[in-house]
């Protein structure tokens, strides 16, 4: 086997290991908090009968309750709606946030309640977030030779244009692409599925939450009655990674295009990807020493974090 075919093999190995990692992730804290929502949702139950039941209000009472639903309001438990609101701890629900933690957005409507959560968040979110940071990068990283280096050696070759033009031109396509694709796009989806919500409001659900900020004011499925809320919630976890994957690559390709057009050497700035040395000697040498050291250098193994550069892109 090709290192090329080891290569998607082992990316194609992280990505089903990541999504088992989410799902298990998603089984415990459907397991842990699941119950303790169901607790908190019938005691305020039984203390929203009980001030009902009350022939005259007190101020004690009243606090009591007011406290209660506050507390509980916190934790994504309303009482404004009948008893067969949907849980925020079902499976579905528990795989977002699972994907939310992992991924860093933590839009914070839905929080541990048990301490068991909030320990298994910890240790979930130590070991998913470096985790989660690989595979985005294993994936960008691919995706750079398909939507950067193969582009712009194109663009080149066709039109003969300079490296520094060609750049420029790919980057803001890239951007306006990414920007229609995730952000223009979606939003109109959201706006369409969620009620409440303007295109305005959608557009900035989408900047917020690709952007890893995650403010928590608009978050996709909350409203009562969602239709096929399970599988909503799921969708919205696949476009919130697959949308990171696309900021990350216009990010990357950004970094690249500074370094062609002398950003990040006028700034003082590390470049993207330094060069290999043995990629600047000469490959044909004369001399029997010479050719023993290119033969020493072509049997040395490579460096699995070198990647092809601008430069490397056939004119």
């Amino acid at each position: 086997m090709s290192s090329l075919y080891k290569s998607w093999a082992l990316l194609v190995a992280f990505v089903l290991f990541y999504i088992t990692y989410l799902l298990l992730g998603a089984l415990v804290f459907s397991s842990i908090e699941r119950p303790e929502e169901e607790r908190l949702r019938r005691e305020l139950g039984s203390l929203k009968a009980q001030f009902l039941n009350q022939s005259c209000v007190n101020i004690t009472s009243l606090d009591n309750f007011m406290e209660k639903v506050l507390i509980a309001n916190r934790y994504g438990v309303s009482m404004l709606y009948n008893s067969s609101q949907d849980s925020n701890w079902d499976l579905a629900s528990s795989l977002f946030f699972a994907n939310t933690l992992v991924t860093t957005v933590g839009y914070g409507h839905t929080t541990p309640l048990s301490d068991a959560g909030k320990a298994f968040s910890i240790v979930y979110a130590l070991i998913g977030v470096p985790f989660t940071m690989l595979v985005l990068t294993a994936c960008v990283q691919r995706l750079m030779h398909l939507l950067t280096y193969w582009p712009i050696g194109a663009c080149r070759r066709q039109s003969g244009c300079k490296l520094r033009t060609a750049t420029a031109v790919h980057f803001v396509i890239l951007l306006l692409a990414v920007v229609l694709c995730f952000f223009a796009i979606p939003a109109v989806v959201f706006s369409a599925i969620e009620d409440t919500w303007s295109f305005l409001d959608a557009f900035y659900f989408c900047f917020i939450s690709l952007c890893t900020i995650g403010l928590g004011d608009y978050v996709p499925g909350e409203q009562p009655g969602q239709k096929m809320r399970p599988l909503y919630k799921i969708s919205v976890m696949v476009y919130l990674f697959v949308g990171l994957m696309a900021m990350f690559l216009v990010l990357r390709t950004f970094h690249k295009f500074a370094d062609v057009q002398g950003l990040t050497a006028f700034f003082q700035l590390p470049q993207c990807d330094e060069e290999e040395e043995e990629d600047k000697e000469p490959i044909v040498e004369t001399g029997s020493d010479d050719q023993v050291d290119v033969d020493k250098a072509a049997s040395k193994r490579l460096d699995p974090s070198s990647q092809a550069s601008y430069s490397s892109i056939n004119r």
